[in-house]
């Protein structure tokens, strides 16, 4: 059991400790550590690779001049055909009734230009006579005149008629390869109705569609080598001919077509092949994916001032790529991105730059 005196000294040993902290003042917060990255703005044109296929210079929707039942299908898809080929085949049975109504006006009209002449000249013998009235000669001229016409107009609708007759075939006005079929037999069709669709036989593009922020202007030479994406080794030279001028309104991409050489065994109509495109370079700065942050729902960054004060900065980013990002604007050349370390800092907070990690290093 501890004396008196022992009790007393232990007392003034806590009293004298008590003190002394209370003499020490509030230490200073550490600064977070942060490793950051020097802008330097560089020429940026990372290639884009594309993927697409094969299609005809031309392509046309075929469909029947006049409305009916389909009876017959000829040709399938893939099917190369001729020109002038019958593909399809209409119920001609109201067609022919409408040429056998036009064959019995024409009759009848024939018939009445035979009467009305008849007519006329027998009035024209008997008026040098006086038997009959320069009256009732006219009007035999007349009607003889107006039996003609009626006829020429038969005869034209019945060149209509026939003409009519024939659109119950359907006929390929250039060789080439079907591609796509949209009707059956048994169906009943309107006029104009697409039935087939044909890609002629002639020039192929190869065609991709590409996202509009990837490709803003087209590259500067125009020749391009297409690969087959089922065996690289297949290749054809080819040149671009055309970029649509308007985005698509339900993918919201362009559209490229790139004219080609012939074709190479292995390469057909629909193949699938790929292109690399490089745009003409832009000035860019290229981070890394842990530099990047929010301010409210923009994209931004932390600098560090030459206080080791930090900022937030808004940046504008043109290109996401694997590990790292490309900023088109919004940066200026010399000054600090933090790259790591950011994930707890505020505007006016001071840091402590320390040196970049190692390669394999970790914050």
């Amino acid at each position: 059991m501890a004396g008196p005196l022992n009790t007393g000294i232990l007392g003034l040993s806590l009293l004298a400790l008590l003190t002394a902290c209370g003499k020490e003042g509030p230490k200073e917060p550490l600064s977070p550590r942060v490793y950051v990255q020097q802008v330097s703005t560089r020429e940026f044109a990372l290639p884009i690779q594309l993927s697409g296929d094969i299609q005809a210079r031309v392509e046309t929707r075929l469909s029947f001049r006049v409305g009916g039942k389909i009876i017959e299908r000829k040709v399938d898809v893939g099917d190369h055909i001729q020109a002038q080929q019958v593909l399809a085949r209409l119920d001609p049975k109201d067609l022919k009734i409408q040429v056998e109504t036009a064959q019995a006006s024409v009759n009848a009209q024939q018939a009445q230009v035979v009467q009305t002449r008849a007519a006329f000249i027998r009035q024209q013998k008997l008026l040098p006579k006086g038997y009959t009235s320069q009256s009732e000669y006219d009007a035999a001229n007349a009607a003889q005149l107006s039996a003609k016409s009626a006829l020429a107009a038969a005869q034209a609708q019945l060149a209509n008629a026939r003409e009519q007759l024939s659109y119950s075939n359907l006929e390929a006005e250039a060789p080439g390869i079907i591609t796509a079929r949209q009707a059956e037999v048994g169906q009943v069709v309107q006029a104009t109705m697409p039935i087939f669709t044909l890609a002629r036989d002639g020039a192929r593009d190869a065609v991709f569609n590409v996202y509009e922020s990837l490709f803003i202007e087209p590259p500067k030479n125009p020749t391009v080598q297409v690969t087959l994406l089922s065996d690289p080794t297949i290749k054809v030279n080819g040149q671009i001919r055309e970029i649509t001028p308007t985005v698509a309104a339900q993918s919201g991409t362009l559209q490229i077509k790139v004219q080609l050489d012939a074709l190479p065994k292995g390469m057909d109509l629909g193949s699938i092949v790929s292109v690399n495109l490089t745009p003409p370079p832009s000035r860019s700065i290229e981070l890394p994916w842990s530099a990047l942050t929010k301010d409210i729902s923009e994209p931004a960054v932390w600098i560090a001032d030459e206080q080791s004060n930090v900022r937030l900065q808004r940046v504008k980013v043109g290109r996401y790529l694997t590990g790292s990002v490309i900023v088109s604007d919004g940066l200026k050349d010399g000054e600090n991105v933090v790259v790591a370390g950011g994930q707890l800092l505020h505007p006016g907070m001071k840091v402590e730059i320390v040196p970049a990690p190692a390669q394999g290093g970790q914050l």
